[in-house]
């Protein structure tokens, strides 16, 4: 018996057909497992830009003990995952380097901060969650210190940040600063919001 012959254009919207409900159940579990992201992508696309940031410090009984401003800057490296950063106190002659990202695979968006002297800061906390944990440091007293980031009061053009102190391994803590974040009216021509590409050539410096 001869199998009969089926016409090639009905094959291939057979063969379509067939692939496309196929990958239908496999589109709907890569979407459900990136919804969790989805919190934290908006994020780093919030950050995008420039904020003038004023900064409360609080002494260890919790008094006020120095107000400065400045700025933050962030700009997109991989877009929808990673952003650098850069913030500068002015008044109090600090800048700092920042990566701001988005880890899918441990579903966690995490901050590294570095200064002048070199230590490494790294605050994470889940994707699409407001707070952001340091791990323990240790200190010259023995103590180990942890820190605590939660952004609130997001809208638009503004938010506020806490920063919180722990030496009891996360048992207590204490306020240590306050961040009002405002968007610069200024924007060095970058709206500030959605994705951007960095387009000017970046000058390459040897190091020597």
């Amino acid at each position: 018996m001869s199998t009969p012959r089926i016409p090639s254009g009905a094959w291939r919207r057979f063969s379509t057909a067939i692939l496309l409900l196929l990958a239908m159940p496999l589109a709907q579990t890569a979407e459900s497992a990136a919804s969790p992201l989805a919190g934290a992508v908006q994020q780093l696309r919030h950050a995008v830009g420039v904020w003038e940031v004023t900064t409360t410090q609080y002494d260890d009984s919790g008094a006020v003990e120095r107000i400065g401003c400045g700025t933050y800057r962030f700009d997109w490296v991989v877009p929808d995952r990673v952003l650098s950063g850069r913030s500068d106190m002015h008044e109090w002659k600090q800048s700092a380097g920042i990566l701001f990202y988005v880890n899918p695979t441990r579903s966690t968006i995490e901050m590294t901060s570095v200064g002048p002297d070199g230590h490494l800061w790294v605050m994470t906390g889940p994707a699409g969650g407001e707070t952001r944990t340091t791990p323990p440091t240790a200190l010259a007293d023995g103590r180990k210190m942890q820190l605590r980031f939660t952004r609130f009061g997001v809208t638009q053009n503004r938010f506020e940040s806490r920063m919180e102190v722990s030496l009891d391994g996360g048992e207590s803590w204490k306020p240590g600063n306050h961040q009002l974040f405002v968007r610069a009216d200024d924007q060095s021509g970058d709206t500030g919001v959605g994705l951007r590409y960095r387009k000017r050539p970046q000058q390459y410096v040897p190091l020597t």
